[in-house]
């Protein structure tokens, strides 16, 4: 059909924002632009963050300022979720231990709670979300209340975070060493859970909304969580090799080298006698070896999306389900040597 693209068939983006939106300060080339003809073709839009180092109305403003389309109401992130958890679980004026930003504390004290500064304050909860300069003296804050009786909430697990300068620790990493201390795991309020995805598609009133992020273990697995058609965006974290390996729960619907790609036609993916087709690439599967035929135009053995695509399909076809990542070794057929396990970055 003329004018069709991938996002015909839905009615809201949910995009993701470090990795998909920006790394660090700066906007990943061509993301803003993009977002920006959602409204023309009448797509709505809501970022939805595991970041809960900012408030919401200071995530707007900063993608305002790079250009994107945000109003306050349109972030929906982790320290909101993990705020409305508390809610859920204790009464109004509750003694609430935050570790992590400013803005999370205001998120908590906007359900009612108390906020409070040491372990010794005897909380009845500990909140634990991102913040840069959070320092071994919170972390061990957090252990004491915990291990005095307190239950701990975290406003999300992401072990990493793009950045400008590349990857850094994100706070699932510290909140691994709290665990440590602990020896117990926390509630976790943000993505991988399917509320935060719930909740923003209910603000926009959407009834097909398409999750796009850059994470398998958060973005697409919470996407797949909510029952939600997800993409996986090729601008940060995960990579073809990491969706080509993805146990089943963290497998997206749909993989796009950039947001430029929801206005592009997806390319279909055919199969016969076994044979996966996308976009003049081949790919099939026989035992734990993924054997790839490329087209005239990719002789030198590089392999782009299609192929990737391509080989997703396959292997996924052939290793329906699995709970633990799986390592194909894959062969170019007519090339050599044979690549075990590597598929190379789109």
């Amino acid at each position: 059909m003329p004018g069709e693209t991938l996002l015909n068939s839905f009615d809201a983006v949910l995009a993701d924002l470090d990795g998909v939106v920006y790394a660090g300060p700066h906007a990943i080339p061509g993301a803003v632009e993009a977002l920006g003809r959602l409204a023309g073709i009448g797509v709505q839009l809501a970022y939805v963050t595991n970041n809960a180092s900012r408030t919401p109305a200071h995530v707007a403003a900063h993608l305002r300022e790079l250009g994107a389309p945000a109003d306050d109401d349109q972030v929906v992130s982790s320290a909101q979720a993990g705020a409305a958890l508390l809610a859920q679980k204790f009464p109004r004026g509750s003694k609430i231990l935050v570790v992590g930003s400013k803005a999370l504390a205001q998120e908590v004290e906007a359900v009612g709670m108390a906020v409070v500064d040491s372990a010794t304050d005897a909380p009845d909860a500990v909140i634990q979300g991102f913040e840069p300069t959070l320092g071994w003296s919170a972390l061990a804050e957090a252990a004491f209340a915990i291990n005095g009786g307190a239950s701990w909430i975290a406003t999300n697990t992401d072990l990493t975070i793009p950045q400008a300068r590349g990857i850094a620790p994100g706070n699932g990493a510290l909140v691994a060493a709290v665990r440590t201390a602990v020896g117990l795991d926390p509630l976790v309020a943000g993505k991988p859970e399917a509320p935060l995805f719930h909740t923003a598609a209910k603000r926009l009133g959407a009834t097909s909304p398409l999750v796009v992020g850059d994470r398998l273990d958060t973005d697409i697995l919470g996407g797949n969580n909510a029952g939600m058609a997800t993409a996986l965006v090729l601008t940060g974290i995960d990579s073809l090799d990491s969706a080509l390996k993805a146990r089943t729960a963290e497998r997206p619907r749909f993989i796009l080298e950039n947001l430029d790609g929801l206005f592009q036609p997806y390319p279909e993916i055919s199969m016969r006698n076994g044979v996966y087709s996308c976009g003049g690439e081949q790919a099939w599967a026989e035992g734990n070896t993924i054997t790839v035929r490329l087209s005239n135009g990719n002789e030198d053995g590089n392999c782009d999306v299609n192929a990737g695509r391509a080989m997703c399909a396959a292997w996924w076809a052939a290793v329906p389900e699995t709970e633990t990542p799986t390592n194909p070794a894959i062969v170019f057929e007519g090339l050599v040597p044979v690549h075990e396990g590597a598929v190379a970055d789109a």
